[in-house]
């Protein structure tokens, strides 16, 4: 039977979608979602988030990386774990729901427990992530990888637009970056983590669905490339003569267009591309620009990467260009726990929901936590053709108050799903 602590689910729906939109307004410009992290948008973001845990019945603190989260407390001593969550920064004029619904969601969901005097006997935290989207200092999930044990402490020179590094911006915001170590999660404390989070495409929309499980989490590759050819006057220098750093930049992304678009599941993008210092009537000399690389497959996109710097070698040796491609950020593919993915299958038969299986395009922190723990997430369908990382982002308070009740479900039965897990093992 649903859990009879899901009755008021309108209440919590409109509860949950109230936050997303009061959450929005901690940003870094007015009439754009924008908020990255340690800036002060960022860190009044994780001041509301810390209230409303608290008013939850949630003891809460912060770790040396920024990461919001709190716990309530089970009925057993010495219980591993169950963790969800999900984070609080964004990209540049993006939406309200990426990230913060598997925030705010189970926030109210142990808020509903609370009220009912209910417990469970394993702790359950709420992490809100400081940062996964990568956008200021171009490294991303700071803060599951944390957590997981497995942050890059090279990263902390990376600088931002305004020549900040992120060692300079974490002490400035009072946090230790000497302490960061300290922030991974102990070893086998963690039963499992479950994220919540919208689909972030168009599968569910269009299948009518509000609910997906997800299978996998694509890895990525991501670098950073710098062309650097031979400015010259963009009327006296011949075709045939020319060291365009631009057009070594177009005619490598005209490949991996192509390298990309016949292998189902992989996809290539370049997100950014500039020429700096560049005019109308001067042959660019310098270009620069991000490559990102993403399959389900570890092999299919480590295979791409090889022909992708192959063709590079070939253009830049053709045209004269030199090159120098940096790796940014790497990480392999995660599969979702099985038995965690029949946890969810159980909650949503609970709640008549027809349980679709899909994989995840996206990267998300549970597969930073996939390292230390089992994981699997819960996709919940978004409108506008399912857009994301975008202003017309949405999604329905209904499809809301239908991911609370299966959440809500799943954690209700969560020993008794692995139970049986275990004694099929």
């Amino acid at each position: 039977m649903p859990s009879t602590l899901n009755a008021p689910t309108t209440t919590t729906a409109q509860e949950i979608m109230e936050r997303l939109h009061l959450l929005a307004q901690h940003t870094e410009q007015e009439g754009m979602m924008t908020r990255t992290y340690l800036t002060a948008a960022h860190r009044g973001a994780a001041g509301q988030i810390a209230a409303w845990m608290r008013d939850a019945g949630m003891t809460v603190r912060r770790d040396a990386v920024g990461n919001v989260i709190g716990r309530y407390e089970g009925t057993e001593e010495g219980r591993a774990v169950l963790m969800t969550g999900s984070h609080f920064d964004t990209v540049r004029n993006g939406g309200i729901y990426d990230g913060l619904l598997g925030i705010i969601l189970p926030i109210s969901c142990v808020a509903a427990w609370h009220r009912a005097g209910k417990r469970f006997p394993f702790p359950i935290e709420i992490v809100a992530f400081s940062e996964e989207e990568g956008v200021r200092f171009k490294a991303p999930m700071l803060g599951s990888r944390a957590i997981a044990g497995t942050f890059q402490h090279a990263v902390l020179n990376n600088t931002d637009e305004q020549g900040i590094s992120m060692r300079d911006a974490m002490q400035a915001a009072d946090f230790d970056p000497a302490k960061i170590s300290a922030a991974a999660a102990p070893k086998d404390s963690i039963a499992a983590f479950i994220e919540v989070h919208i689909e972030q495409g168009p599968v569910l929309l269009n299948e009518g669905l509000p609910l997906g499980i997800v299978t996998a989490i694509s890895g990525a590759s991501r670098f950073m490339l710098e062309l650097e050819g031979l400015a010259g006057h963009a009327g006296t220098v011949p075709m045939n003569m020319r060291h365009d750093a631009a057009m070594a930049a177009a005619e490598l992304a005209l490949f991996i267009e192509q390298r990309c678009s016949n292998i189902d599941g992989l996809v290539g993008t370049i997100g950014q591309w500039q020429v700096p210092n560049g005019a109308t009537n001067v042959i660019p000399g310098r270009c620069t620009l991000s490559l990102d690389l993403r399959a389900g497959d570890d092999a299919i996109r480590l295979a791409a990467v090889n022909d992708i710097e192959t063709e590079l070698a070939r253009i830049c040796s053709k045209r004269g260009v030199r090159s120098k491609l940096t790796k940014t950020y790497e990480t392999t593919s995660a599969t979702c726990a099985p038995w965690l993915q029949d946890g969810w299958r159980t909650a949503m038969a609970l709640n008549n929901c027809t349980p679709r299986l899909l994989p995840s395009g996206a990267g998300h922190d549970a597969m930073a936590i996939a390292t230390i723990a089992p994981m699997a997430m819960l996709f919940v369908r978004c409108g506008n053709g399912g857009i994301s990382h975008n202003p017309a982002e949405t999604m329905t308070s209904e499809d809301a108050g239908i991911a609370a009740d299966v959440f809500m479900d799943f954690v209700e039965h969560f020993d008794a799903v692995a139970a049986s897990a275990t004694a099929s093992n």
